[in-house]
């Protein structure tokens, strides 16, 4: 049984939400702020989290959880459900590395779809043969087994959303891959702009091992592809 973890402050929303996933047969913890979230998550990581941007008095509490999230699992599906809409707060929570994105007026069967989604994503790492090869390209180099990505010798930290992106931008060098390509491969369904975001992201996190990555191109009205010759 997956095991769901909502952080959320608002008590009928929090017991609304647990309800419903519960009847999809999750097991679901849930937790009104960072501190006991973050108690639960040291002991045991859920299978996957869901998070509110504000946490009682923190205003940005679900950011500095989604933070400390990331760091203890580079693969953990993390989604944020949050009345804040905006394009700033759905960008700065894609760059500290949430999946996804939803805002609370979405219906409960889109957030089970999503919710599912990301968990055939996930199990697709163990689904991988033990005979899958390993992409290599210059210095980039893909074990799609252990879902890890390395620039030379520098091991890339990914979410498991980047790292479908990646692998399906380098598994054909030069072919432009369309956003809508991208969401399928990386089993996303998100606007355009969230693509962008999860592409910058992934520029940033190669740029940060080597100033001069430059890979990844942006193909303006298609969509981008894997310059294996920069």
């Amino acid at each position: 049984m997956k095991r769901i973890a909502i952080v959320e402050d608002e008590v009928a929303i929090r017991e609304n939400y647990k309800d419903v996933l519960q009847q999809q047969g999750y097991c679901v913890q849930a937790y009104a702020n960072r501190p006991e979230a973050m108690r639960a998550f040291n002991t045991r990581l859920p299978d996957l989290a869901i998070i509110d941007i504000g946490l009682e008095h923190e205003i940005d509490g679900g950011f500095t959880l989604c933070q400390s999230l990331r760091a203890m699992s580079s693969t953990l599906p993390i989604i944020f459900l949050t009345a804040r809409d905006s394009d700033f707060d759905t960008v700065c929570g894609l760059r500290l590395g949430a999946d996804d994105y939803l805002s609370k007026d979405v219906s409960f069967p889109h957030l089970i779809a999503r919710l599912a989604a990301l968990f055939r994503r996930s199990e697709l790492k163990d689904s991988c043969s033990d005979n899958s090869p390993v992409i290599e390209h210059g210095l980039l180099s893909i074990d799609v087994n252990r879902m890890q990505v390395y620039w030379g010798n520098a091991h890339i930290e990914l979410t498991v959303t980047e790292f479908w992106m990646v692998h399906a931008l380098a598994k054909r060098p030069g072919h432009v891959k369309q956003r809508q390509e991208l969401m399928q491969e990386a089993k996303i369904f998100v606007d355009d702009s969230t693509i962008t975001s999860h592409v910058k992201r992934i520029r940033k996190k190669f740029i940060a091992q080597d100033a001069t990555f430059n890979c990844i191109d942006t193909v303006y009205g298609m969509g981008y592809r894997w310059d294996a010759q920069s």
